[in-house]
């Protein structure tokens, strides 16, 4: 049986050669893409911001309604195309959405390590990645063995497909499918497919390539439950990303309880969390590296 670990884990963010968090504070952040700077809104950033000024390309303003909205404000010329970012061996391209981010999750960089350990030694693992959306995740699974790719926008897929070759791995065993991730994952129950290690960052509200909605508080439960039916005793992890919604992760974590409860392995729970870059500054001596919080997760592993 499955061990719950009540005490949450912090999952923190390092910056790498081409993605930092410079600052945050007053509900925006600072972040830095390559040769580029940006801000974003950012409401956890309660506390005041280090440096005095922020230099950026560009600053996306949030719409004054709770659906998402906002526009871009651009300080300097920045290619609508995109430019090439890495991260080790992946290779894709940083975009200014009118979803407020770049065209890939930074923060989920621990989540890409972790898996990594946790299918240690192997070049054969069946993993999935449900929301995959740009394929940053998938491309770091694809190391270990053969990769399903699930997302309903199938402009996200191409793009994905295209992070792939930017990378020199178009060739690697990856399954690309446009399609409703809860339609694909039952239809997988059914054909009786397994996987070694399942990630899966759903949305709040969705729809699927036909219209199908997506609620996170009516449907999360019945997909955890079907990617359960996907795992065995032999398989290595499922971890499960949520954001923007009012849910503790020991919610999160409560359900992998029940559903994994015949599992052996462990579930834990906590936040994502960026670290800032040191910036030393005459009112604070210290230099202490805040952590930013982005995102709740639960996972289980099973290292045997």
């Amino acid at each position: 049986m499955a061990e719950l670990i009540e005490a949450p884990v912090v999952m923190a963010g390092e910056g790498w050669a081409d993605y930092g968090l410079v600052d945050s504070g007053h509900g925006r952040k600072l972040e830095r893409y390559g040769p580029r700077r940006f801000i974003r809104p950012e409401p956890q950033a309660m506390w005041r911001p280090r440096l005095e000024r922020w230099a950026s390309d560009g600053e996306f303003v949030p719409g004054s309604d709770e659906d998402g909205g906002g526009r871009w404000n651009y300080a300097s010329p920045v290619p609508r195309e995109g430019w090439p970012l890495a991260r080790g061996d992946v290779k894709f391209t940083a975009q200014c959405t009118p979803f407020r981010h770049l065209g890939f999750f930074p923060d989920m960089a621990p989540v890409w390590d972790w898996m990594g350990e946790q299918l240690s030694g192997r070049s054969d693992a069946q993993t999935m990645n449900l929301f995959g959306y740009t394929g940053v995740g998938t491309l770091s699974l694809s190391e270990y063995g053969p990769v399903t790719h699930v997302d309903a926008s199938k402009k996200s897929v191409a793009q994905a497909r295209e992070n792939a070759a930017l990378s020199g791995m178009a060739e690697r065993p990856i399954r690309w499918i446009v399609d409703d991730a809860a339609k694909f994952t039952a239809r997988e129950v059914r054909r009786g497919k397994r996987y070694d290690g399942i990630i899966l960052d759903p949305p709040k509200f969705g729809r699927g390539p036909e219209g199908e909605v997506w609620r996170i508080e009516e449907h999360l439960a019945p997909l955890i439950g079907d990617c359960r039916r996907l795992l065995d005793a032999d398989s290595r992890f499922l971890f499960l990303t949520v954001y923007a919604v009012r849910m503790s992760s020991l919610a999160l974590a409560g359900l992998l309880d029940e559903v994994f409860a015949d599992l052996p392995g462990r579930i834990e729970h906590g936040d994502l969390a960026v670290r800032e870059e040191a910036l030393r500054q005459a009112q604070d001596e210290r230099n202490v590296c805040r952590l930013l919080p982005t995102a709740i997760f639960a996972r289980w592993s099973n290292n045997g």
